[in-house]
């Protein structure tokens, strides 16, 4: 059996998430592949999430706010179908994302990204062999903030999964919703039916509750999802844990102006 290191000592409750034995890693990999997500409740130590979460106000005024009319799919709209049609029909997203390389080198949030255990626990639940950053300065480690009246329309994730952190609830809204299994984009379908009836508000759609320190593991790619509009003063701010099966991954230059407006 592994030891555990320094990380869970400082940085999570290693007592109640033992992420270097086997049986818990097995556990935690059935449940995202039965589920479709994993939520580790209270894996990182409080002192973790208030150094972060104060690093983050701290750097709000800095973040890339962006209010962007997009389709469910990240994509083009295509002009041969109608505009009803669930692949023209806009929705809404507006947020901050404050970059990478404005987080400071000594950030708590860097040390659980590099440790070799924890990623070695997140590469066995995702299973994946290996794990990478991006190779641009501004991708690995983001912290999203929404102030009140900002939301993140439906979409599917580009990528197979996502790894997050919540850092601070709103006083209101700023509401996870999901539909699992809408579509299979290995296999080509786009899902059209179930789609229409997810933004016609005639699907059942799940709520994900999840607290500061939480770890959330999430299959975005298939799952139809959402932030709902944040309400109040405080600020909705989530760190997202950037991992790559290949080393030469990378995002756009389109993509990285999109995102935080500048591409270095």
């Amino acid at each position: 059996m592994m030891k555990a290191d320094s990380l869970t000592s400082r940085h999570i409750r290693g007592f109640r998430h033992p992420i270097h034995e086997v049986e818990f890693r097995h556990r935690c990999r059935n449940e995202l592949e039965t589920e479709g997500v994993l939520v580790l409740r209270e894996f990182f130590t409080d002192a973790v999430i208030q150094q972060a979460a104060e690093e983050s106000a701290a750097l709000e005024a800095s973040a890339f706010y962006s209010n962007a009319v997009h389709n469910v799919y990240l994509t083009a709209t295509d002009p041969e179908l109608t505009g009803t049609h669930p692949f023209n029909r806009p929705v809404v997203s507006n947020k901050g994302l404050i970059a990478d390389d404005l987080i400071a080198t000594n950030s708590p949030l860097r040390e659980i990204y590099a440790d070799p255990q924890f990623r070695a626990f997140l590469g066995f639940v995702l299973g994946l062999e290996s794990l990478y950053p991006y190779p641009d300065e501004l991708s690995t480690i983001v912290i999203s903030v929404a102030s009140e009246g900002m939301e993140l329309g439906w979409h599917f994730d580009t990528s197979a999964s996502s790894v997050t952190m919540l850092l601070q609830s709103p006083d209101g809204g700023g509401v996870f919703e999901y539909v699992p299994e809408v579509r299979d984009a290995d296999a080509g379908d786009m899902g059209f039916a179930r789609v229409k009836q997810v933004l016609d508000g005639r699907e059942p759609v799940r709520t994900l509750d999840f607290s500061p320190g939480d770890l959330v593991v999430f299959r975005g790619r298939n799952a139809l999802h959402r932030v709902t509009t944040v309400n109040g003063s405080t600020t909705r701010s989530v760190v997202i844990l950037a991992f790559n099966e290949r080393p030469d991954a990378s995002m756009s230059q389109e993509a990285l102006r999109t995102f935080f407006g500048r591409t270095t």
